[in-house]
């Protein structure tokens, strides 16, 4: 039955060399294979955030809600930045059946490389309604430095 739906039918023997419709196909089966048992709705990267940098350092903002601040572990080694914790969701009482769960609990960890190596002794992180903010300074040596050309 599988064979039916994606390989062409002799009837139309053209079709197996149109581009459009393998394309078509195609699409179709990576469409079936995103929604397999492996995938789930609730799939995805955990904490959510963003990476910025000015001159000086880079600025990471994650957002944690419902992770106290004493559950964070954050350690910086060259360019390397991790971050772990964990959450913990209150569970319902009572005779109660969800409808939807999307909020997820547990522990979490990331790793990020960053394109610079940060000065670890200076790293600040602040946590406040929720949202982590991670300052890390640029180590010396890889700061943009103006060079002056010189002539001779």
């Amino acid at each position: 039955m599988f064979l039916r739906r994606v390989l062409p039918s002799r009837r139309d023997p053209g079709s197996w060399f149109d581009p459009g419709r393998m394309l078509r196909d195609f699409e179709q089966l990576l469409d079936v294979a995103s929604r397999s048992a492996w995938a789930s709705p609730e799939t995805g990267v955990f904490p959510p955030l963003n990476i910025t940098r000015d001159s000086n350092c880079f600025y990471v903002r994650a957002e944690l809600p419902g992770v106290q601040a004493s559950e964070l572990e954050i350690t910086t080694e060259g360019n390397k930045l991790s971050l772990a914790g964990s959450r913990e969701i209150a569970t319902e009482k009572g005779d109660v059946s969800y409808h939807r769960r999307e909020r997820a609990a547990g522990s979490f960890s990331r790793t990020l490389v960053l394109p610079s190596e940060v000065d670890a002794e200076r790293v600040e992180a602040r946590y406040q309604d929720g949202i982590l903010t991670i300052t890390l300074p640029l180590s010396d040596n890889s700061r943009a430095r103006q060079i002056t050309v010189r002539t001779d």
